[in-house]
């Protein structure tokens, strides 16, 4: 059983040069997940690879069934998984095309399904460093070995979607801290965390959010830009297959050891 999972985004819906062994419908107790998950084969590394929207891209980012989905990977036997997402970015230092590779997120979503926990069991998972320490060195490792300019931190705001935030909104998150924004961050990290599942995301700006860049915000530049991008993160992708060890090494595997009350 594939031991790494990949979340693909917009614009990622596979990954040239790795073998697809096989095609897996998972079925969940929270429903669909949603497509069917891509077994693959890299240098001899296993991995599931999921597109978040769906193949062809057709799920919007509030449509997601995220706990389907996240269930879906542990019960692929994912312990590590890896998603990819296109942001907007807040930060002025980021421009279009930048990758980050994002430590702290500012949720701002609502009426999500966030914890696999709704009836008499209570669970308050730590969630101080929403994305794995450990899986996220990986990424900046392996980033330096392709020789990417990676940005190796950064806060990722989560909005609700499928609108483009306004202009207040934006100047708002900078004031909070935010660097990026994007629609999917949440709930799959804190998801990924209540399963014991280490989780890192790898996000492309696509874009200058609203009222950074006097133009108009439109899907083709988002689109556009990923496509340009794709060659550097699948670079990032199948680096980062290469030097994850076998065994975990950080407290993600250890998450609900003291979160029940």
């Amino acid at each position: 059983m594939p031991k790494i999972g990949i979340i693909g985004g917009s614009g990622l819906y596979g990954i040239e040069g790795v073998e697809v062994k096989e095609m897996k419908r998972v079925t969940t107790p929270f429903g669909e997940c949603s497509d069917d998950f891509k077994i693959c084969e890299f240098h001899g590394i296993e991995f599931a690879f999921l597109s978040r929207h769906g193949s062809p891209h057709r799920i919007a980012p509030h449509r997601i069934n995220y706990r389907a989905n996240m269930w879906g990977f542990r019960e692929m036997g994912a312990e590590r998984i890896v998603a990819v997402n296109a942001v907007g970015g807040i930060n002025r230092d980021a421009a279009p095309g930048d990758i980050m590779i994002p430590d702290q997120i500012i949720d701002m979503t609502e009426g999500r399904q966030s914890t696999f926990y709704e009836e008499d069991e209570v669970v308050h998972v730590d969630f101080t460093f929403p994305f794995c320490p450990e899986l996220r060195g990986l990424l900046t490792k392996a980033g330096k070995t392709v020789g990417l300019d990676l940005k190796e931190t950064g806060t990722y705001v989560c909005t609700n979607g499928p609108r483009l935030e306004t202009k207040a909104e934006i100047s708002s998150f900078q004031r909070m801290g935010g660097d990026m924004v994007g629609m999917t961050a949440m709930p799959e990290a804190c998801l990924a965390r209540e399963l014991e599942v280490c989780f890192a995301g790898i996000a492309v700006i696509t874009n200058y959010a609203a009222g950074i860049s006097e133009r108009p915000l439109t899907v083709t530049e988002v689109v556009e830009t990923m496509k340009t991008s794709m060659v550097r993160i699948k670079d990032l992708l199948k680096e980062t297959l290469k030097i994850i060890p076998e065994e975990r090494g950080c407290e993600c595997r250890h998450a609900l050891r003291d979160a029940r009350l």
